[in-house]
């Protein structure tokens, strides 16, 4: 047998015991052992540093005194190396990439992060965080809403493009869309920074940044009212209250933009008859669907 076909044997674990005697007798044998050995390193390990092949050299050499010449120029051995190599940037790759959920209009999600902690991820949101170092470095990148439940345990970051915010665990909400960036406490501590500027929340208040301009005020709920499928509204001009409409149900409203009158109430998400009554009622307007787009008018 000759000795290619002995290697392509013994990459296989297909060798027999005479053949293995046989395999034993090649000049590389010992050194092609060592390298298969070696690579499986990287099937288990999430290492980004990556040895060249000198560096593996040295490593073999310190691992066992080689009883025979080795011939560089072997081509398996080549072939080896590059195998090395090629593993080592693949795991580099894959495990250093970012994990990011996104949700669509009038859809959420729950996702759970490798350290148990639970986020409730909003509509029309996007969340990224790096699973692979989450344990050394508990930080998420968030645009849109979600609510927070975090497990105790490192520092926790929640960063947005209006500010940061920092907790150990607790349960918190943060909406960071538009020109909009609210962070509201239900339990524990949380730590806001934005423009320079620190400021702390115990649970059961809430820091709003309107015209970069932070304000902090009480809230009595426990929880979001997103979470209950519901949108409320305390002094809210019509403007504000058709937006969240037209998000929730994936449609177009036409309404009275010179409408005076401000919205304080709910509506449910599920049931866009049942939500434009809660809302019209109130302020004496009349609405019609037709296709994907609402009318609202003023009662005459």
């Amino acid at each position: 047998m000759t000795k290619d076909e002995l290697i392509k044997k013994w990459l296989k674990n297909e060798l027999s015991t005479a053949e293995k005697e046989a395999f034993q007798q090649l000049d590389d044998a010992d050194f092609s052992t060592y390298i298969v050995d070696y690579a499986k390193h990287f099937k288990a390990s999430n290492h980004s540093e990556i040895s060249d092949f000198n560096s593996f050299n040295q490593r073999y050499k310190k691992h066992k005194t080689p009883v025979r010449k080795i011939d560089w120029f072997n081509p398996f051995i080549k072939v080896a190396s590059v195998v090395i190599v090629a593993l080592g940037l693949y795991f580099t790759f894959f495990f250093s990439q970012e994990t990011e959920i996104k949700t669509l209009a009038n859809e959420s999600t729950t996702v759970t992060l490798p350290d148990n902690s639970i986020v409730e991820l909003n509509e029309l949101s996007v969340l990224a965080f790096n699973e692979n170092n989450w344990n050394k470095n508990r930080v998420l990148q968030l645009n849109g809403e979600a609510f927070f439940d975090v497990e105790k345990g490192r520092r926790f970051d929640v960063n947005t493009s209006n500010g940061t915010v920092s907790v150990l665990g607790t349960e918190f909400n943060v909406i960071s869309r538009d020109n909009i960036f609210k962070v509201t406490c239900y339990e524990g501590l949380v730590q806001v920074t934005y423009n320079d500027k620190n400021v702390k929340l115990a649970a059961g208040t809430e820091f709003r940044l309107a015209q970069s301009k932070g304000l902090k005020s009480k809230i009595a709920v426990t929880e979001p009212y997103w979470l209950k499928n519901m949108s409320v509204f305390e002094n809210a001009d019509l403007t504000k209250v058709v937006k969240e409409l037209e998000t929730h149900f994936d449609i177009n409203v036409q309404y009275p933009t010179n409408f005076n009158a401000n919205f304080t109430g709910a509506f449910e998400h599920g049931n866009l008859d049942k939500a434009l009554k809660s809302i019209a009622k109130p302020l004496g307007l009349t609405y019609t669907i037709e296709n994907n787009k609402v009318v609202i008018t003023r009662n005459e």
